[in-house]
Formats: structure tokens, sequence, C-alpha cells
């Protein structure tokens, strides 16, 4: 049986990642309008792995007994400055979730529950791959802010992403 503090947290964080999969579909909304349809495609992507985060939350407080609730989720912002201050966004955003898994993690340890540091570890490592992978795009941009033509290379490169829901997750 899992606690009524870690319960909690958990709900929170299924909202964090529900906000997130919104976000991303905010930034694919913004993509696609930008007529960039490789980085709207990226975006659509990470926001069903969001989506899948969630998802795993959820089965995982069900598992141990717990009652996943949701709550209201925010609305997200609608309008960046560039493709480069949008991709900044996504990285301070995921930095942000990090810090989220954390605090995670820090509540198990105090509450000395080992089967969710377990679970957690898969997220503490997720963490880790979602923050490198939006900084290499972002070094990418930073090499082609003054070649226009590289912005329609990487949304090509950008377009090739794809996702496959986790077989072990159920909807």
């Amino acid at each position: 049986m899992i606690s009524g503090k870690m319960q909690e947290a958990i709900n929170q964080q299924i909202n964090a990642e529900l906000y997130s999969s919104y976000l991303y579909m905010s930034m694919a909304a913004y993509f696609e309008h930008l007529q960039l349809p490789g980085f709207c495609h990226w975006m659509k992507v990470q926001a069903q792995e969001e989506l899948a985060h969630a998802v795993r939350f959820y089965n995982y407080l069900s598992e141990r007994g717990g009652r996943a609730l949701m709550a209201a989720i925010e609305a997200p912002p609608t309008e960046w400055e560039s493709p480069r201050e949008c991709m900044q966004a996504v990285l301070d955003h995921e930095r942000k979730v990090t810090g989220l898994i954390n605090q995670l993690m820090n509540l198990a340890q105090d509450e000395r529950d080992h089967a969710s540091m377990s679970f957690l570890q898969w997220f503490v490592d997720e963490q880790v791959e979602e923050e490198a992978s939006v900084d290499a795009i972002l070094g990418k941009l930073n090499l082609i802010q003054s070649a226009p033509g590289g912005l329609f290379m990487l949304d090509n490169e950008m377009g090739s992403r794809s996702f496959t829901m986790p077989v072990d997750l159920k909807l």
C-alpha cells in the first residue's frame, strides 16, 4: 500500500505530466503555424511521450493500492519569439520536470518506500535523456542561427522522430 503523502505527490506528478503533454501540443501548433512540419512532428511525439509518462504514474498508483485523481490542467503558453526560444522553453521545462522527479525520489527515500524509489529510477534516467536531447537541438539551432537554410535541414531531421507506446503500458 502506498502512503497518503506519496499518493498525493504522484497525483501532482500525473498533473505535471499531462500539462507537459498539453504544453508540447501547444508548441506543435506554434511550429505548424510557422510551417515547420518537422518541429511540429517532434513536439507531437514529445506530447505522446509525456502522456505515456502520466499513464505510467497512473498505473503505478493503481498497482500500489492508490487512486489517481485528475485535477485541472493549467493552460500552456501559445506564442514564442522564435523556434530557438521555443526549444529553450522546452529545455527549461524539462529541467523543471527533473526537479519534480528528484523531489518525488527524495520523498520516496524519506518514506523508506523502496518500491517507489525503484519505480522512479526509470524517470530519473529518462530525464537525463530528455535534457540531453533538447540540449543537442539547441546546439544545432545555435550553429545555424546565421544560416536560414540550416533551419529547414534541421526541420527535416526533426520530422524523423518516432514514438511507440511501450507494451507494458495499458490505457
